[in-house]
């Protein structure tokens, strides 16, 4: 079997699939999901190192032909009616739910709505009636302000094209002490917040190598000793391998690591 990382209907992370078949990059496949047949596009083989923290792997029915891509592109055409009738719906049952895109699986014609919320919803009557409207199996996922990111694109604050959408498979976890390592935390989070408005992807980009150069330097409100001068640490520059130390009479002082004692 030949492993791929294939983008479905253009949502979420890469996910892995097998096919009996040799596939080329950008290729457009059919692919089994639980909903029914989907639309799935060839990103590149699936290398050892690429992990699957879902463990979930999907089978490729077939390539897809050209009776699938129009019937696809008819669908297209009613996913924008379905859409715009899920936020009436949701509306008028008062659930807040953002409604960011909708697709038909092939065969089953299962519908399937993706949306974001500030934590769950308890959307079971408002899937039963959209069922009960379209006459269609209708399913509910919900994903995060990253993945609307992704599939929307746009600028970043360096002014190319966001890393998620251009070429970032799996969305990282960001965390916070990866700002803090990095000495940016202090800029405050509406600084090193994406569009999305979560924390930057680049921020997992150099974290590693800022740990590696943080080791052996003191933490900053610590007192240090060193020839020049002795008092508390301040600040810290990992890239140059030196500390900025207020001394016990008031004056501010570089000191090199390897000078600390």
């Amino acid at each position: 079997m030949f492993k791929y990382l294939v983008n479905l209907n253009g949502w979420g992370d890469l996910k892995e699939c097998e096919s009996s078949v040799e596939l080329e990059k950008g290729e457009k496949i059919i692919v089994e999901d639980e909903a029914g047949m989907i639309l799935g596009i060839v990103k590149k083989e699936k290398t050892e190192n690429h992990s699957n923290p879902d463990g979930e792997i999907f089978l490729v029915s077939r390539k897809a032909t050209e009776k699938d891509l129009k019937m696809i592109e008819k669908n297209s055409k009613k996913e924008k009616e379905i859409l715009e009738l899920c936020r009436k719906e949701a509306k008028r049952m008062d659930l807040a739910m953002k409604f960011v895109n909708v697709f038909i699986a092939l065969g089953k014609g299962t519908i399937i709505v993706t949306f974001i919320a500030d934590g769950r919803v308890d959307f079971r009557q408002l899937v039963k009636n959209l069922s009960r409207i379209f006459h269609r199996s209708v399913r509910m996922r919900q994903i995060g302000s990253r993945d609307e990111a992704r599939n929307m694109s746009g600028c970043g604050v360096c002014g190319k094209e966001l890393c998620c959408a251009k070429f970032l498979g799996e969305i990282p976890s960001i965390s916070t002490e990866m700002a803090k390592v990095q000495n940016v935390a202090q800029r405050g989070s509406e600084r090193i917040s994406g569009i999305c408005g979560r924390l930057m992807c680049c921020l997992s980009y150099e974290a590693e190598q800022y740990r590696a150069m943080m080791e052996g330097l003191p933490e900053v409100g610590s007192r240090v000793r060193s020839p020049k001068a002795e008092g508390e640490v301040i600040e810290l520059n990992p890239l140059a391998s030196e500390v900025k130390v207020k001394t016990n009479k008031g004056e501010f002082v570089i000191i090199k690591k390897e000078e600390l004692k």
